[in-house]
């Protein structure tokens, strides 16, 4: 796995933010079968960059926490058989030998806020946003409530495995 870090905000935590990042998407990974080796853009940025990006890009003109731009396409969550078909000539960037996975937008702001909020550490609400994103990237959804269910048990069940909890 490659891993891109842009940090615009030069956010800083109490922890790694790349050494957390790049181990949370590699569990992801790991628990979702995927044998790619890919590559993932992560942006760390504020308020009004993640809102002007949401805007742009989903028409919802308001910060938001994290932002998951997918760039694999998928018949079901979780199949990543469609990578070794048409999609790959987009996906493959000869330079890494990588797939092109997707982007991650973090809002360094709301991480503080919502770690608060829920009475966890930093590194706790990053990782779980970072999960969170992991498995949009992935295919997953949370617009319907079976979906959604899903998603918590996946992202529970990788943040648990890492010892990453709700302390």
């Amino acid at each position: 796995m490659t891993f891109y870090v842009e940090n615009e905000v030069n956010a800083e935590f109490d922890f790694d933010i790349e050494e957390v990042a790049e181990t949370v998407a590699a569990e992801v990974l790991k628990e979702e079968g995927c044998e790619h080796d890919v590559e993932i853009s992560l942006t760390i940025t504020d308020d009004e960059g993640i809102r002007e990006m949401n805007r742009d890009f989903r028409d919802i003109d308001r910060p938001t926490d994290v932002l998951s731009f997918p760039n694999v396409s998928y018949d079901e969550p979780g199949d990543f058989s469609v990578i070794d078909g048409e999609q790959r000539v987009d996906l493959f960037n000869p330079d890494t030998n990588c797939i092109m996975f997707g982007d991650i937008v973090i809002n360094e702001k709301r991480v503080r806020e919502q770690a608060l909020e829920y009475g966890h550490s930093l590194k706790r609400e990053f990782a779980f946003l970072v999960a969170h994103s992991m498995l949009h990237l992935c295919g997953y959804d949370h617009m319907e409530e079976d979906e959604a269910a899903v998603m918590e048990k996946k992202q529970s069940d990788v943040l648990n495995k890492l010892g990453i909890t709700r302390d």
